[in-house]
């Protein structure tokens, strides 16, 4: 399964040089591991895409409800299996 998900610009950047290895999200997509996600660069300011973008296969999923994560969110381990330049 193939997720398409808006990144903010200070997030994007993290996951693209491999520091951010996680994605926290509203568990509303039935995420499981080996899915992939599509992180979609969206700049909140301007209101548009910009036109960078990274596939994240998911290696480990949380579910919330425990350690302060709100039942309604998980918490994805991602890597990225490909990273246009």
């Amino acid at each position: 399964m193939l997720h398409e998900l808006k990144t903010w610009p200070e997030y994007f950047q993290p996951v693209k040089a491999g520091v951010k290895t996680f994605e926290g999200r509203v568990d509303d997509r039935n995420f499981q591991i080996g899915d992939r996600l599509l992180l979609r660069e969206w700049d909140p300011k301007l209101k548009h895409y910009t036109g960078r973008k990274l596939t994240c296969e998911i290696t480990y999923k949380m579910p919330g409800g425990q350690f302060g994560i709100s039942p309604s969110w998980c918490v994805l381990a991602i890597r990225v299996v490909d990273a246009p330049r």
